[in-house]
């Protein structure tokens, strides 16, 4: 069923927009939102969650997931890696956008790091480490 089926078939409560955002995790649905939809899908709610049953949520990367982090824009443009160069064409749209271009550092906010993960395929509380992975996180 396409979004636009289940869009139809739930008489426009759930926009097929929005259904792409929750797919692509970069908007949360409530239980009783999930429970509408696997009515609308005629299945169990537990089917529509994610199956990694190893999923552990590290707590302490909260701080950095809330209150974003600030990434050396020097290292960036150093790097090689496939993940870094994604980071590089957002990191350019934020500056512009903010017309922040002094160069050398950049804060991604939570904002930020919740499409960037989305882009990056990644959950955003493992973005941090992440990017502390790729030497990106510039020293307090």
């Amino acid at each position: 069923m396409s979004l636009h089926d289940v869009e139809d078939r739930s008489s426009q409560e759930f926009k097929a927009s929005v259904l792409g955002a929750y797919e692509r995790g970069e908007r949360a649905i409530s239980v009783p939102r999930l429970m509408r939809l696997a009515e609308i899908y005629d299945v169990p709610a537990e089917t529509l969650l994610p199956r990694d049953a190893e999923t552990v949520i590290d707590l302490t990367e909260t701080e950095a997931i809330n209150q974003g982090f600030t990434i050396d824009l020097t290292q960036l443009g150093d790097s090689e890696d496939p993940e870094a160069a994604v980071l590089a064409r957002y990191a350019a749209t934020i500056q512009l956008q903010r017309q922040d271009f002094n160069g050398r550092l950049l804060t991604i906010r939570r904002d930020d790091m919740r499409v960037l993960a989305a882009v990056l395929g990644r959950r955003t509380e493992d973005l941090p480490t992440r990017l502390e992975q790729l030497g990106l996180r510039a020293s307090a």
